[in-house]
C-alpha cells in the first residue's frame, strides 16, 4: 500500500490548502465543502440524554427513582433545561409523561409505581428534550423496564411456544397457571383469544392438565399478523370467584431467522481482500448464535465464519470480476438457510480501517486495478465526523489503487469516528464507521469504611474519580441494591459509558450495551467493529449539507418550562395589554405577565419539579370577569411504535424475576388489598364553629379529648 500524504482541514485550527486536482463545472472546492457542512455543525448543537435507575426491574408498588444526564457538545449555547421522560406500556399507549428540570446537565426524578393504576408490563422509558425532538426520534434515549406484581396479580403464568412449521403461520403455545402462592391450577377450565389490534382472529376454551398446563394451537392468515397480535386468557378458579385473566405477546411465538451481509465500505471490490460483516437476528429481534460457509458459483469453499456473540461477525473474502457468492448458514436449532452475497463491482471506491495505536487512526482508500486503470489520478474527498464535529477533511489523488489516510487521534474524542468517502461533485460513495479509543475512561473507585455491617448500620462511602490521574470534579449517583433479591446481568445494562458513546450514536437495537465495554470480554473490541459494520448510522446527510438544506426547527432549547396563550373577551375579540398572574403556591412562584397587541401572553423559564398545580388569573383586569384565558396546546413527538428496543420485554416476568418478587412479597404480607369496596349510609352532618363565623372567636372546641 503506498502512502499518500494528505491534507489535515479543522475548522478554526488550521487554513485549507487544495492538493492539485482537476476541476470540472461540478467540482466543489473542497473548502466549499466543509463551510457547508460545518453550518450544521457549528449551529445545531447535538444533545443526548442518559437516566441512570436505582433498579433493573421492579414490583408494583415501589418507588422508581431515577437520575438524569444531559451531555451536549457545544458549549457555545444555553443547553436545555428541561427533560422530559415518557413512560409507555408494551401496546405503545402513553402512561405518564414527566418534565425534570436540569440543573447543570443534571435532574432527578421517581415515579410512584401505584398498584391502582399499573399493572404487571414491560415499561418502555423514552427520554428527550425539544430540542432533540427536531430531529429522528431514533436518537432518543430508550429502555425496558420489567415491573412486576405481588399485590394486584392472583395468577402466575409461564408461556413457551412450539413451531414445527418453520414456513407457516402456525404455532402452538404451552402456559402453565398458578394461583397467587404458587400452587398449581389443574384441571380448570380456560378460555382464550387470539386478537390483533381490534379484530379477534380465533377464540377457544379447554382445561388445564395435571401440570396446571394448557397448549392453545395458533394460526392467523399471515405471519405478520401472527408476530403482532395478542393471546388473551381467563382461567375460573373457583365457580364462586370471577375468572383471573392474563395477557401475552405473540411477537415470539414464531421461529424465524435472518443474516445480512455488510462488505466493508458498503462494496465488493473485483481483486481487493478486505472484510465483510454479518448479522444474525431472530424473530425476537435479538442476534443468534450461527456458523456458514462461503462458496462460489461453482460451489467451491472460498471462506468460513463463525459470529462473535451476538449473531455479529465478520470474514476476509477476496472477490473475483463476475463471480456470484452465496453463504449457506447453519442456526443453533440445526435450521440451514441459504443467502445470496451483494454482487461484484468493479467500478467503486471504497474507505477500509487499517488499524489505530496511541497517535494515528489508519485507514484507507480502495478501488480495483481496472477501476483505477480507467480512472488515473482520481481525486476524492476524506471527511472524519465524531460527536457532531468535522474534524478531519482532505482531499487526494490516487496515485495507485490504494492510498493510506493517516489520521492524528489527537484531533478524535473517545467514540465513534465516522469516515466517509465523497467524489468533488460532493456525492458520497462510502462509509465506514470505527470506535476511535484516543484518552482513558474517567478512572472511577468506590470504597467503603468497612468490609461487614450490621443491620441498619451507617455506611460511609467514599468516591474517587480522577481524569488521567487528576481528580475530575462532578456530580455523580450512585445506586446500592443487594444482588441475592436483585441478580442481574451488567451486560445487558445500559450504563451511561456505553450509551452516551456507543448507543446514542447509532440507529436500531443495540443487543447487551455494555459488553462492549467490560474488560472480562476478551473479544469486546473485535465485536464492536462488527457491530459499527452492521449498524445502520444517519444522524445527517452530507448531500443535504452540501445542497446546504439544513433541518427545519421547531423548538429551541428550552431554559425552562415555558406557558403561554392568548387573552380574549367572551365576544372573541383578543385583549391588548392585559394583565394575568401565575401562582405556583407549592413553589412559592408568583409571576405577572402582559399580553402583547395580540393578546399573546407568556411567562417563561419556568423552573419546577413535576407534578405542580398551576394557577392562572385575570383578575387585576377591568371587566375581568368577561374575559377568557385560552392556553397554548402542548406539542410533543409522535409515539415511535414498535420501537428496536421493544426487543428487550421479558416474556415470563414472573419467573425471570423471581427472587425479586419473592421479596416484594414479603414487604407486602401485612397488606390486604380488597379488590372492590361498596360504601352504603349517609355522612352526619357535624356542626361546628365555622358554620358560624360570626361566633368563631367564642371558645367553642370542635373536638374534645378525653383522658
Amino acid at each position: 500500500m503506498k502512502y499518500i500524504k494528505l491534507l489535515m482541514f479543522s475548522m478554526g485550527v488550521c487554513g485549507a490548502q487544495q492538493l492539485v486536482a482537476q476541476t470540472t463545472d461540478s467540482t466543489l472546492p473542497i473548502n466549499t465543502v466543509v463551510e457547508r457542512v460545518q453550518k450544521l455543525f457549528q449551529v445545531f448543537p447535538v444533545e443526548k440524554l442518559h437516566l441512570h435507575f436505582d433498579k433493573p426491574y421492579y414490583a408494583v408498588g415501589d418507588t422508581l427513582w431515577f437520575n438524569t444526564y444531559l451531555s451536549r457538545n457545544l458549549a457555545e449555547y444555553e443547553p436545555s433545561k428541561i427533560a422530559y421522560v415518557e413512560v409507555l406500556n408494551s401496546r405503545d399507549s402513553l402512561i405518564q409523561t414527566l418534565r425534570i428540570p436540569l440543573d447543570k446537565g443534571m435532574g432527578d426524578g421517581y415515579l410512584v409505581l401505584d398498584p391502582q393504576y399499573l399493572k404487571q408490563e414491560n415499561y418502555r422509558f423514552r427520554a428527550y428534550t425539544k430540542w432533540m425532538s427536531n430531529f429522528s426520534t431514533d436518537y432518543f434515549y430508550n429502555k425496558v423496564v420489567p415491573v412486576g406484581d405481588v399485590i394486584n396479580k392472583k395468577l402466575i403464568t409461564d408461556i413457551s411456544f412450539i413451531n414445527n412449521d418453520q414456513n407457516a403461520a402456525k404455532s402452538q403455545a404451552v402456559i402453565q397457571f398458578r394461583d397467587a402462592v404458587g400452587k398449581l391450577l389443574v384441571n380448570s377450565k380456560v378460555n382464550w383469544s387470539l386478537i390483533s389490534g381490534w379484530e379477534t382472529i380465533s377464540n377457544g376454551k379447554g382445561e388445564t392438565d395435571g401440570l396446571g398446563k394448557l397448549t392453545v394451537n395458533l394460526s392467523a392468515k399471515e405471519r405478520d399478523i401472527l408476530k403482532k397480535a395478542f393471546l388473551e386468557v381467563s382461567i375460573q378458579e373457583n365457580r364462586n370467584e370471577k375468572p383471573l385473566t392474563s395477557s401475552f405477546s405473540l411477537k415470539n411465538s414464531l421461529w424465524d431467522a435472518d443474516v445480512q451481509f455488510f462488505p466493508e465500505g458498503g462494496d465488493l471490490l473485483a481483486g481487493i481482500s478486505k472484510n465483510v460483516a454479518f448479522k444474525a437476528v431472530s424473530a425476537e429481534g435479538k442476534g443468534v448464535p450461527v456458523k456458514g460457509r462461503i462458496l462460489d458459483g461453482k460451489g467451491k469453499q472460498v471462506a468460513e465464519f463463525s459470529d462473535l456473540g451476538l449473531g455479529m461477525g465478520y470474514f476476509h473474502l477476496l472477490p473475483l470480476a463476475n463471480e456470484k457468492y452465496e453463504a449457506v448458514v447453519t442456526f443453533a436449532n440445526g435450521q440451514e438457510k441459504k443467502y445470496k452475497l451483494p454482487a461484484v463491482v468493479q467500478n467503486k471506491a471504497n474507505v477500509v480501517y487499517v488499524k489505530q495505536d496511541e497517535t494515528n487512526l489508519n485507514m484507507a482508500i480502495v478501488t480495483s486495478d481496472e477501476d483505477y486503470t480507467k480512472n488515473p489520478n482520481q481525486s476524492y474527498y476524506v471527511l472524519v465526523q465524531s460527536n457532531g464535529h468535522l474534524v478531519y477533511a482532505a482531499q487526494a489523488n490516487l496515485k495507485s489503487s490504494t492510498a493510506l489516510i493517516v489520521i492524528p487521534k489527537e484531533r478524535l474524542p473517545n467514540g465513534i469516528a465516522q469516515v466517509t468517502l465523497m467524489t468533488p461533485d460532493g456525492k458520497v460513495v462510502s462509509e465506514r464507521l470505527t470506535f476511535v479509543k484516543s484518552e482513558k475512561l474517567l478512572d472511577i473507585n468506590l470504597a467503603v469504611n468497612k468490609e461487614q455491617f450490621k443491620a441498619k448500620e451507617k455506611v460511609n462511602l467514599k468516591l474517587s474519580v480522577l481524569n488521567n490521574g487528576k481528580k475530575y470534579p462532578g456530580r455523580y449517583s450512585i445506586a446500592v441494591i443487594d444482588e441475592s433479591k436483585v441478580p442481574y446481568d451488567d451486560n445487558q445494562d445500559l450504563s451511561i459509558v456505553s450509551n452516551f458513546l456507543v448507543t446514542s450514536e447509532l440507529k436500531g437495537y443495540i443487543e447487551n450495551p455494555n459488553a462492549y465495554f467490560d474488560e472480562k470480554n476478551p473479544n469486546r473490541d473485535q465485536a464492536l467493529d462488527a457491530l459499527l459494520m452492521t449498524q445502520g448510522y444517519r444522524r445527517f446527510d452530507y448531500q443535504d449539507l452540501i445542497a446546504e438544506k439544513l433541518p427545519t426547527l421547531t423548538f429551541m432549547p428550552e431554559q425552562g418550562i415555558e406557558l403561554a396563550g392568548t387573552l380574549r373577551l367572551n365576544t372573541g375579540r383578543t385583549v391588548s395589554n392585559g394583565g394575568l398572574l401565575l401562582s405556583i403556591p407549592s413553589r412559592s412562584i408568583r409571576k405577572d405577565a402582559y399580553t402583547d397587541d395580540k393578546g399573546r401572553f407568556f411567562f417563561k423559564d419556568l423552573v419546577f419539579a413535576d407534578s405542580s398545580k398551576v394557577t392562572v388569573n385575570a383578575r387585576g383586569n377591568d371587566n375581568y370577569r368577561n374575559m377568557v384565558i385560552n392556553m397554548d396546546q402542548s406539542y410533543f413527538p409522535e409515539i415511535d411504535k414498535d420501537n428496536a428496543y421493544k426487543n428487550n420485554f421479558v416474556m415470563n416476568i414472573d419467573r425471570a424475576i423471581a427472587p425479586y418478587l419473592e421479596n416484594s412479597k414479603k414487604e407486602y404480607r401485612k397488606s390486604i388489598l380488597l379488590d372492590e369496596v361498596a360504601v352504603v349510609g349517609v355522612q352526619k352532618k357535624v356542626i361546628t364553629n365555622r358554620d358560624f363565623p360570626a361566633i368563631s372567636g367564642l371558645s367553642m372546641p370542635e373536638h374534645r379529648i378525653e383522658t
